[in-house]
């Protein structure tokens, strides 16, 4: 006996002119009335949102005035008259909240970090660039002069002198060197932290260095390597010199209080930017940490999903047994719930070194002859990529020059002669530097790329100057050869690397504007429907999840983001300038809401037991980790 096919239904159902026909040809393939009335009673109220605008990004019906959503999935798209006609007789109300906004698919984070974003989110944000929070907009630091004024300002409003005062985004190459005697010129007795823009570096004064126990005796007992990346007469510690040092400054920068304060400021700024689910490449191998993860970001008032993707570099380091790398993996499932997941059948691997510390393995020399770095060795990847690969993993992979791209497409190319998969959709991820001919064979071999666009509008005047040269700087993130090479592709902030602002990065993409107004390789510019796709449709299709989000179609996820003007048909220099007004997340409306939240937090005043003092290096350890593989 035939049955109603649900996806055939709910296409069929919007397709017509006429409303009621393709409705009737559906309930017509059933096999009686009995049939008939079990499969559309009781029938639930149907939700219709109307807006000046839906841009669907379903190619079969690319715009539409209305969209009629149920339990928190899209049922019919088109217009207000044929959706009304096809729910007659069902119970239904038209809400108008969005007749003067646009909806757009929602958005997609799909490569962010939101514990290195807590932690930086919640110190004083004092960086090179804007951060537009909810409670306001923090701006760039002018220079050092400015810098210590502000961090001044920020001591002096602090009622306990005992609390730590953490600073976040200082960037010596643009305000010149910092040093524990300027920090002591501000407070000889308040702690000061600052953490560098990099996440790789930090200056403490006097008082930091005192409530961590950080003595001169100490660093001379660190490693070799450790003591030649820590100056302790400036206060400065970095590389492995800030791992040598974490544990005893850990608790000063990463309490459970201040992780949960950050989460709470990255949830509600992600939000206002649209986003609708996100994902956190290289998740969190402490349960705790993760634990303290989940007691925001599972919360069922999320106004977004989260997926966590496996560190499979630290876990195929970890046990010498193939079978137990996957078995642990699996493991990691029963550590998220509500809000969370797992990312299922994805692991995340490393090529080469970061691209901010021009670490990146290149093909050419860099300009002053210096070599990039390895993430991992070519062992130790190439056995990591065999047991996801042969386990039926999608693997995405951490690779930003070209000679790292050669890295990864080898290793791709050689497991698929030896053990074939269809649509396996390896990802190409951050993909600063490339060649030109390795366009072709990314093709060729069926992988498919997640570029951060950022790189171009902050680093590319620096890079053709110093690393690089002016044809490497300018053709970095090279998306119009991807995209003309018919490969998909996506887009992604990497949090705090860039800020989660899919607007800005489809900005970013479009325009490829320098931080000097020039445009960097504009042969590499992308068209605006294709930078929509990019942190929507072809996001989803990055982490295999096309048939639940990324565009506006009966049967998927009813996830919007509402926005005050279209995207697409305004000046792409103002793409970055479209307001977000809230979203819609599986049904559920989240207007956003202007925040009165401070950008930092007081630490508990009766100190911390040892179970606060293991989180805090758990968590500031995992934080630095991510720092060192992007920075």
């Amino acid at each position: 006996m035939s049955t109603i096919n649900r996806r055939k239904f709910l296409r069929t159902s919007v397709a017509g002119a006429t409303a009621l026909t393709p409705l009737s040809a559906a309930f017509g393939q059933t096999g009686s009335l009995s049939e008939l009335g079990t499969a559309i009673v009781p029938l639930p109220t149907v939700t219709v949102y109307t807006a000046r605008e839906i841009v669907t990004l379903d190619p079969a019906k690319p715009s539409a005035e209305a969209v009629a959503v149920v339990n928190g999935r899209i049922l019919l798209v088109g217009s207000l008259e044929d959706i009304q006609g096809i729910l007659k007789g069902q119970r239904h109300q038209v809400d108008t909240t969005f007749s003067d906004q646009v909806i757009v698919p929602g958005f997609i984070a799909q490569h962010d970090h939101p514990l290195l974003a807590a932690l930086t989110m919640s110190s004083e944000i004092l960086s090179i660039e804007d951060w537009v929070l909810p409670s306001g907009t923090v701006p760039a630091v002018k220079d050092k002069a400015d810098f210590v004024d502000r961090l001044t300002t920020a001591v002096e409003q602090r009622t306990d002198p005992a609390e730590p005062v953490v600073s976040w985004g200082y960037h010596p190459a643009f305000y010149g060197p910092l040093t524990r005697e300027d920090l002591d010129a501000i407070s000889s007795t308040q702690p000061i932290l600052v953490w560098a823009r990099s996440c790789h570096e930090m200056i403490l004064n006097s008082a930091a260095l005192a409530a961590g126990g950080v003595t001169s005796e100490v660093v001379d007992g660190f490693s070799a390597t450790a003591q030649q990346q820590s100056e302790f007469l400036e206060g400065r510690f970095w590389e492995q010199g800030l791992f040598a040092v974490l544990p005893m400054i850990a608790s000063l920068v990463a309490t459970p209080e201040r992780l949960q304060s950050g989460l709470e400021l990255t949830r509600d700024y992600m939000h206002a930017k649209g986003i609708t689910i996100g994902n956190e490449p290289g998740g969190i191998l402490a349960k705790p940490v993760q634990d303290g993860i989940n007691a925001v970001m599972s919360s069922p008032d999320m106004p977004f999903r989260w997926s966590f993707m496996p560190d499979a570099k630290t876990l195929v380091d970890t046990y010498p047994d193939d079978a137990q790398v996957i078995a642990e993996t699996e493991k990691l499932e029963s550590w998220y719930g509500g809000m969370t997941s797992l990312a299922p059948k994805q692991a995340k691997l490393f090529a080469d070194g970061a691209i901010y510390s021009l670490l990146m393995q290149v093909r050419d020399p860099y300009l002053d002859g210096h070599t990039g770095e390895w993430m991992m060795d070519k062992d130790l990847f190439e056995r990591a990529f065999r047991i996801y690969w042969d386990a039926g993993y999608q693997i995405h992979v951490h690779v930003n020059g070209d000679a790292g791209v050669d890295r990864v497409l080898d290793s791709l190319e050689f497991n698929l002669r030896r053990n074939p998969r269809y649509d396996h959709r390896t990802v190409l991820v951050h993909f600063a530097v490339s060649a030109e001919e390795q366009v072709q064979r990314i093709s060729d071999l069926g992988a498919i790329v997640s570029g951060n666009p950022y790189y171009v509008t902050a680093l590319a005047d620096q890079y053709s100057d110093v690393g690089l040269g002016p044809e490497r700087a300018d053709a970095m993130v090279r998306l119009g050869d991807i995209s003309r090479a018919g490969i998909p592709w996506s887009l992604h902030s990497d949090m705090p690397m860039a800020p989660a602002d899919p607007l800005f990065l489809m900005w970013c993409a479009v325009n490829r504007v320098t931080a000097s107004g020039r445009v960097a390789g504009p042969d590499q510019r992308v068209g605006v429907e294709d930078a929509l796709r990019g942190v929507t449709i072809e996001a989803a299709f990055s982490l295999k999840l096309e048939d639940e989000i990324g565009s506006i179609e009966p049967g998927k996820r009813a996830n919007f983001t509402i926005l005050d003007d279209n995207p697409l048909a305004v000046d792409p220099m103002k793409i970055r300038d479209v307001k977000v007004w809230g979203t819609v997340m599986e049904g559920r409306v989240f207007p956003v809401v202007k925040s009165e939240r401070k950008a930092s937090v007081v630490p508990p005043s009766n100190g911390f037991d040892g179970k606060d003092v293991d989180f805090a290096r758990a968590t500031f350890e995992h934080a630095l980790k991510v720092a060192h593989s992007h920075l």
